[in-house]
């Protein structure tokens, strides 16, 4: 079974519900682990990045999803530990490209700018596309060498 870590801030909590039941019913195979919000009250996104990082570190979770206005901060909180590779998606292209070329193993998605519905459909997109691995795997290995993490 495949376990994912899903946290937000407020601006994307409407999303995370409907990914978890949305995605659920395409990938039956999904254990969520969500890590909060767990409302629409405001709340600073960096506890929800750092939650994911830590239940992936400490392999209680396979992958990660963060949702929060623009993405860019989430992506931000968690690509400072090792290992992690957070990337926004905003269309199925880049979801496909992000796992195929980069191997992102956290997605994240920018609630203000995708409808919920949308969000489920670039989940399992990200979930279906298969990391190629060659060149794309060395620039990793040359990311990882020159990151100090």
């Amino acid at each position: 079974m495949l376990k994912i870590a899903v946290g937000t801030d407020h601006r994307g909590f409407e999303h995370k519900n409907v990914i978890q039941n949305g995605v659920s019913i395409e990938q039956k195979h999904i254990e969520w682990i969500d890590v909060g919000c767990y409302s629409q009250q405001r709340t600073d996104y960096p506890h929800y990045a750092f939650d994911v990082v830590r239940l992936m570190q400490d392999k209680k979770a396979d992958l990660g999803i963060l949702l929060c206005g623009t993405g860019v901060g989430m992506a931000i909180a968690a690509n400072r530990f090792a290992g992690m590779r957070a990337g926004v998606v905003w269309d199925e292209r880049t979801a496909q490209r992000a796992k195929e070329e980069d191997d992102i193993n956290i997605l994240v998605l920018p609630a203000d700018f995708i409808s919920p519905e949308h969000a489920v459909r670039l989940v399992i997109v990200w979930l279906n596309a298969q990391f190629k691995a060659g060149r794309y795997l060395d620039r990793l290995h040359m990311i990882d060498a020159c990151s100090g993490l």
